[in-house]
Parts: C-alpha cells; structure tokens; sequence
C-alpha cells in the first residue's frame, strides 16, 4: 500500500510540475509585446532554464542522497511555487530571467530523483503513465493561460492561477515526508545496490555513453523548440492569432498524453527499443504534416501526431537506461542524460530563435526533421553494454 501511495503522489507531482512547462511559450507571443522585448528574446529565458536544469541534474544524484527525494520532491515544489508567484508580479524581460533560474532548479532536482526511481522499482508501463501525467500537466497549462488571454486579461494572471495549484502540492508534498521516511520507499531492494558516489569522468568513458547523451540532447531539443516555438511558427507563418495559437499547442499536449497512456499498455508488449522506433516513425509523419502544402488544415492533426510520436521516447529511454549501464550508476546516468537534454534546451530553441529570425519560420519543420535524423542514427547505433 506505501509504494502504491508514493507513486500515486509522484504522479500528482508531475501533474502540477507539468502545468508550468510550455506556458512561456505559449504566451510569449502577447508577453512580448506587454514588455516591449523581442520576439526573439524567449531563446533566453529558455537558456537560464536551461542551464540551471543542466546544474541541478548533475548535481542530483549527490543531493538526492543526502536529502533523499521526498524533501528534495517537496522542497523543489516550494521553490517552483515561489517561481511562479514571481512570474505573476513581473514587468520586465529581466524579472522573467530571474524567477526562472530557482524554477529550473527545482525542476532538475524533481526529474532525476523521481524518473530514477520509478526506473528502479516499477515497469515499463508506469513510467510511460508517469510522463503521461506530466503531459496532462502540460496539456492544462495552455488552456489555463489560454482562458486569461481570451477573457481579456494580464498573462500574469495565468503564472499566479498556476502557482495556487503548485501551492497546494507543496502542502501536499511536506505532510507526506512522514510516510516517505516510515516506509524507506526510496531505499534500495537487495537486487538494486544503493545509490553510490560516481566519478563522472569514468561514467563518461563507459561505451556508448556519448551517443546516449546524443540521442537525450536531440529528444529534448524537438520537444522544446515545438513548445517554445511552435506558437510563434503559427502566429508568425500561418497567420493564427495569438490567443488561438497557445490553444492549438495544447493539441500537441493531448497527443502526448494520449500517446503515454496507449504507450503504457503497449509497453506490456513491447520491449523499449521497439516502442522508441515506433515512437520516431509516428513523429515523422507529425513533421510531414506540417510540411504538406495544404494550407493550415494539416497543423492541428500535425501537432497531435508530433504528441502522439514523443510519447513513448523519453520515458522509454529512461527506463532502459539501467539496461544498458547498470542499474546501481543509473541514478548518476539519468543525471547525466537529462543534463545533456537540458543543455539541448540551452542550445537548440535559442539557435532556432536566431536562425528563424534571419530565414523565416518556415524553417520549424526542417529543423526539427534534422535533429530527429540524427537521433535516429545515435539509438540505432547504440549497443546495449555492461559496464
């Protein structure tokens, strides 16, 4: 009844933790214009994300096991919460850039202390529900901002409704603390060595480490430049007004979602690496989608099979992950994927800004057909190997 208790509350956790993460991107196109910045300028605040996220996901694995990740799940859901309430009295494009470092902190810390654990103890298919319960965060967090926006009012609004909602989780979170420490549920079983101080220098030399840290820094970079981005292609090229295009991203978000549920139960079936090729088919019909020259009538269903195709890539990578490198250095692998995820975050939706300002945002479905082909390449040429 405890580990069905804690993972019920690591599901709610990445519900709300899920709210907050395409919201600036959906609105920036009515926030750049409230605070006369560039439209351009959103790279930026994507970078100090993530960059601090980078920080925070190598840093995990050594304050995980200190703290252990129920103060650092309840603590990291107070910090965002603080985030969010500063997003909501900000006026300028610096005030964003500084309530979003503490938020990516605290985002790190939570993705590497939950995705390891339930990579550890549960199947599968719960981590693919578990990501799907981020997608339906993230599916709501458009519409929340979406309802500000149409009903006339300030952007603002829409970060401090969301930041109620992560309010209540952290109150949630800290009354939960006793139940995570009487139950021990993040201590290891006799099969899974407890988690161990690793020398990152020799995790890097393990075979197959860099086309690992490949394939996470592409993954994150689709996803990223769609959510940053995807709203200013449509506003921009097609001609969807603002308000409606933060609504239509919420498209891709449903797919997600109902991409990770269908993803769970086919994962019974299905190993990760066949899921994750299904995965990478599905988001290349998605590009074409956006592709064909059939006017605006193919985007919406382009968003929705995008959603559908990433569903299962991330969560699958990260359950296989101890597969492949041993399951007691997965803890600090995970780390050291999602902080090179992060850095494609840092790297990739800032260049595409810059690039898309120069050409045009035609480009959007180019660039992410290039990042996909090279992932591609990285996962089918990745041996499976014990270190």
């Amino acid at each position: 009844m405890a580990s069905i208790a804690i993972l019920l509350l690591i599901y709610l956790t990445f519900i709300c933790f899920g709210l907050q993460d395409p919201v600036i991107g959906s609105a920036w196109p009515s926030i750049h214009e409230a605070i006369n910045t560039p439209l351009s300028y959103a790279g930026y605040i994507a970078m100090i994300v993530a960059a601090g996220r980078i920080v925070s996901s190598i840093l995990g694995e050594k304050v995980i096991r200190r703290l252990g990740a129920g103060l650092v799940s309840s603590s990291s859901a107070l910090i965002l919460c603080a985030s969010l309430f500063g997003y909501s009295i900000s006026s300028s494009f610096l005030e964003l850039c500084i309530w979003s470092l503490p938020l990516s902190l605290a985002l790190g810390f939570v993705d590497v202390a939950l995705n390891n654990h339930v990579a550890l103890h549960y199947k599968s298919k719960h981590i693919n529900w578990l990501h799907c319960f981020w997608s339906v965060g993230a599916s709501i967090g458009p519409v929340i901002m979406s309802y500000y926006l149409t009903g006339g009012m300030s952007w603002n609004l829409g970060f401090r409704a969301i930041g109620i909602i992560l309010c209540v989780l952290t109150v949630i979170l800290f009354a939960a603390l006793p139940l995570w420490k009487k139950n021990e549920i993040f201590s290891a079983p006799d099969d899974i060595p407890k988690i161990k101080k690793f020398n990152y220098k020799k995790l890097l030399s393990l075979a197959g480490i860099y086309k690992s840290l490949i394939i996470f820094f592409c993954y994150i970079s689709i996803q990223m430049t769609i959510v940053l981005w995807g709203s200013s292609f449509l506003v921009t090229e097609k001609n969807i007004t603002p308000e409606t295009a933060a609504a239509w991203i919420s498209i891709y978000y449903i797919g997600l979602t109902s991409g990770r549920i269908i993803s769970g139960f086919l994962s019974i079936k299905l190993n990760n690496r066949m899921m994750v090729r299904l995965g990478y088919i599905i988001i290349t019909c998605g590009i074409t989608a956006l592709i064909l020259p059939f006017g605006n009538i193919t985007l919406l269903p382009g968003f929705l099979i995008l959603g559908l195709g990433c569903a299962p890539v991330y969560p699958c990578l990260i359950h296989e992950t101890p597969n492949y490198f041993s399951r007691e250095k997965s803890q600090a692998i995970i780390g050291l994927q999602m902080a090179s995820g992060n850095a494609g975050f840092l790297v990739i939706p800032p260049l595409f800004g810059k690039m898309a300002s120069v050409f045009s945002f035609n480009i959007f479905p180019y660039f992410l057909a290039a990042l996909l082909f090279i992932s591609i390449v990285m996962f089918e040429t990745l041996k499976k190997t014990k270190a």
